[in-house]
């Protein structure tokens, strides 16, 4: 096993090399130049599109409305990177690492909006009347390579099955219940396996209503957890984000647990990480966006945006700042043991702390495993057509029963590996596609910018 964890952490290596960073960041920072920092200016637009009723929606095609496509897009990225993630990225990178993770991010809101974009414009219908879209769609339709399509599909099916969407959440609900609350692994594991085949079975509709339901109460239960930490450390606030940036281009000493980390640790490290949290140019939430019920594929971008923002900009810093404020970051933890103790250490009852923890661990990582459900389903649809659904749902629900009984170290390096893999055929249809995300952008503000004034007039 050690053997096979040191072959896995060479290509872990090799993919994460500087040519996918660059790619990463660089397709990032292509599309901020190209729309006009559009993340920036046109964000308060973007949450007030996904808080208000889109009247249009009832009368638009696709499954959902565009709320429900964009919690089952968060469901499945606010899960163990947010908790775990941030805090293998600080012990790993130091806390320079942060800093990377907020600059992936930042960039990374302009992929997600052109993904968002680019699934409501190339979907299409399948043979059980739902809507499938996402990178093979708008691989195949918009560039016209097919080879490239299956490619993403096949990928996308090995994070939904290897990475993301099963080993790394169920193995980090059973560690975490364990550890919190000695709950035996075989315990946790059948309960959460039982529920996952429940709702996955039902589809996109049931993923949707659990998602709808589970994500924004446990998002708001753990930022609140969060800020009442940072409240009553607020003196050290500054001090922290002081060592957040200085860390981000300066090495970082070993001090207690923390062995050091030199700057191409923290920046390889924080846009892994943030990667894993956000999943902006993974090309995953597309897939959910494409059921959005709405008639414009710009606005849907714009909703899509806010996953990132929601996801890495508010909760993974919420994370990052407790974990050094608490002084946690350079301790013997790792892992959710790490936010554990700093949850514990950080509110005024220690037990209060280790419940906001471990439950919002269990209820983010259960709702990203039914979100890659539903991704793996759609790439499942994409190569085999529906007949192969079924097999898929049960062959899902099968890996998340053993995953809880894999190594971390090993479950991480998997699920970082198959993630460069996804990446890469969706980052070349961004750049390829550039042209169609930039002129369907104007159009739209055009057309905004327009029905604004005819309504003051």
């Amino acid at each position: 096993m050690d053997q096979l964890t040191k072959v896995l952490n060479q290509i872990d290596s090799l993919v994460w090399g500087a040519p996918l960073l660059i790619l990463l960041v660089g397709t990032g920072i292509y599309l901020t130049v190209r729309l006009g920092l559009l993340q920036l200016f046109k964000l308060p637009l973007a949450l007030k599109y996904l808080f208000e009723k889109n009247e249009s929606e009832d009368n638009s095609e696709g499954d959902v409305t565009s709320f429900a496509a964009l919690c089952t897009a968060l469901a499945a990225t606010i899960g163990t990177g947010n908790i775990v993630g941030v805090a293998t990225a600080i012990k790993t990178g130091g806390p320079g690492a942060l800093f990377w993770m907020w600059m992936a991010a930042f960039f990374g809101m302009a992929t997600k909006y052109a993904e968002g974009l680019l699934a409501v414009k190339y979907r299409v219908v399948d043979k059980n009347g739902q809507m499938s879209g996402g990178p093979m769609y708008y691989i195949e339709r918009g560039l016209g390579i097919k080879w490239l399509a299956k490619a993403f599909a096949f990928f996308g099916i090995g994070v939904a099955c290897l990475g993301i969407g099963t080993f790394a959440q169920i193995n980090s609900i059973t560690q975490a219940t364990q550890v919190a609350y000695n709950i035996p692994v075989v315990v946790s594991s059948t309960i959460i396996t039982i529920l996952v085949a429940l709702v996955t079975l039902g589809g996109i509709k049931s993923v949707s209503k659990v998602a709808e339901l589970i994500v924004p109460f446990m998002a708001v239960f753990y930022i609140v957890g969060s800020v009442i930490i940072l409240v009553l450390n607020a003196s050290a606030i500054p001090a922290a984000i002081a060592l957040v940036v200085k860390s981000a281009f300066t090495p970082v000493a070993a001090a207690g647990g923390f062995l050091g980390a030199t700057v191409k640790q923290a920046i390889q490290n924080g846009v892994a990480r943030g990667v894993f949290s956000n999943e902006s140019g993974l090309g995953s939430a597309p897939i959910a966006a494409a059921a959005a019920k709405t008639k414009s594929c710009v606005r849907q971008g714009l909703i899509s945006m806010t996953g990132t923002f929601i996801d890495t900009i508010i909760v993974c810093t919420m994370t990052g700042l407790v974990l050094i404020v608490t002084g946690t970051w350079n301790l013997e933890y790792q892992g959710a043991a790490m936010t554990n103790y700093a949850f514990s250490v950080g509110l005024p009852i220690a037990s209060l702390g280790k419940f906001i923890v471990t439950i919002g661990l269990i209820f983010f990582a259960f709702t990203t495993i039914i979100g890659w459900n539903y991704y793996g389903e759609r790439c499942t649809e994409y190569l085999f057509g529906v007949k192969g659904i079924k097999v898929y749902r049960y062959v899902f629900i099968a890996l998340v029963a053993i995953g809880s009984y894999l190594k971390l170290d090993l479950v991480w390096i998997l699920a970082d590996i198959v993630n460069a893999l996804m990446a890469i055929p969706n980052l070349i249809a961004l750049i390829g596609l550039r042209e169609v995300i930039v002129s369907e952008t104007k159009s739209y503000f055009k057309n905004y910018d327009y029905s604004k004034q005819a309504k003051a007039s």
